[in-house]
């Protein structure tokens, strides 16, 4: 009987064993990464050029001598740095939405935002949807794999990533497909756009630099452990995350590595990332999916500080107004201060937090299944809420707030949006 005992005892320890293997990687496995060279299992395929033409998109807004182009909000973050963050003050939104849209299928991450036209992925159904912001009037729908990410703006180009291993450069005026990669590897990586190259990441490891006219590989990393995380950029310094455990920051231009700091779960392993780095230019921060808050110095990769939250991490922090917003899946929602850490305030959401933060002038946006709330954020106080919601809350551009609320993009006018 006690041999039996014995032997159970250590096929449950085995078990425990195993899985936090699976989850943390361990001490002795640190990939240092480094520059992939061959890309041999990497193909691109280019649209007959004769077929299709690129024009600078042409705006849809309401015209009006003193109505100005809305900024845009060109990939998940609304900037390379990811800041999530959009310094205007629409107040509160209005009780009666302008416009609602279903997309048919569920939104992990927000829209993007440019010239009067917004452009939403859909993770469930795999759509990639062009809709005219002013109306919410369908203006095209292009088909694949399912996507959990935001399209990238580039110009006259959208970059979509999907999780079947291809990524896109559509024509944003009517989504044909201008060139395409196939990538060996699940891509839930958001991508992001600058000088013509476009920047993302693959569950292989491998972090992309692309061009935008014609998908050529301009170089790729392998950091050696799984992305499922978007690169955040400043300047010239473009990091990632990795499941592994590691933040890599890399120079941008070549992808020559900068540093790597691989973040301690406790003495045998290692943590694990599927939050995407955010950065203010001195910091970077994101959460481990242990709950475990990481600020590092974005110079050096040293760690500044760290805070463990109860609850899986999930959700990229959101950074504004000298205060990082995260919230996690055991339903608490919080402020911190960047330089040191502090916990400001804390609210209990009830129910999980599994995407990122939106902040809007002085209020910062999050959702549960099910509900989407928006509080100050100075001290926390809901403000506003509406009865739907699932990741992502949504997107604002200088006049309106575009949420992504589960299946639905909805359009509403701010207290103090302007009128024209």
């Amino acid at each position: 009987m006690r041999k039996k005992i014995l032997l159970a005892v250590l096929a449950v320890f085995l078990l425990v064993a195993g899985a936090a293997g699976a989850f943390f990687m361990r001490l002795e496995d640190r990939p240092e990464g480094g520059l992939d060279t061959d890309l041999t299992d990497i193909t691109v395929s280019t649209a007959d050029p004769s077929t299709d033409t690129i024009d600078e998109p042409t705006t849809t807004q309401e015209a009006g001598p003193e109505r100005k182009p809305e900024r845009c909000w060109t990939e998940f973050g609304g900037n390379p740095q990811r800041s999530l963050y959009q310094p205007v003050d629409l107040g509160r939104p209005l009780r009666k939405p302008r416009w609602s849209r279903g997309v048919g299928g569920l939104m992990e991450y927000g829209p993007s935002f440019c010239d009067g036209k917004l452009y939403v992925n859909t993770q469930t159904t795999g759509l990639t949807i062009a809709f005219d912001a002013r109306n919410g009037r369908r203006l095209w729908t292009k088909r694949g794999g399912h996507k959990a990410s935001t399209p990238a703006i580039a110009g006259p180009r959208l970059v979509v990533t999907s999780q079947d291993g291809t990524v896109q450069g559509l024509n944003r005026a009517n989504g044909k497909v201008l060139w395409e990669i196939q990538t060996g590897a699940r891509v839930e990586s958001s991508p992001v756009a600058i000088d013509d190259i476009a920047y993302f990441g693959t569950t292989d490891g491998r972090l992309f630099a692309v061009n935008v006219r014609s998908g050529g590989v301009r170089w790729a990393y392998d950091t050696g452990g799984r992305i499922n995380s978007s690169p955040s950029i400043w300047g010239d310094r473009i990091c990632i995350s990795t499941y592994a455990g590691s933040i890599f920051c890399l120079r941008r231009t070549n992808g020559s590595k900068l540093w790597s700091t691989y973040v301690k779960r406790n003495v045998v392993s290692y943590e694990s990332f599927y939050s995407s780095p955010s950065t203010d230019g001195r910091r970077l921060y994101t959460i481990a999916r242990s709950g475990k808050l990481v600020a590092l110095d974005a110079g050096s990769g040293r760690i500044a500080w760290t805070h463990q939250l109860s609850g899986l991490g999930y959700a990229t922090p959101a950074i504004a107004h000298g205060r990082v917003f995260v919230g996690t899946r055991g339903g608490s929602f919080n402020a911190f201060d960047a330089g040191s850490g502090r916990l400001l305030w804390s609210r209990s959401m009830g129910g999980p937090v599994a995407g990122s933060a939106l902040v809007v002038g002085d209020l910062v946006f999050a959702s549960t299944t099910g509900k989407t709330v928006a509080l100050r954020v100075g001290t926390g106080e809901t403000v506003w809420r509406f009865k739907s919601g699932h990741f992502v809350p949504g997107i604002a551009t200088d006049r309106m707030y575009y949420l992504s609320l589960s299946g639905l993009l909805v359009a509403f006018k701010g207290e103090r949006s302007p009128r024209r």
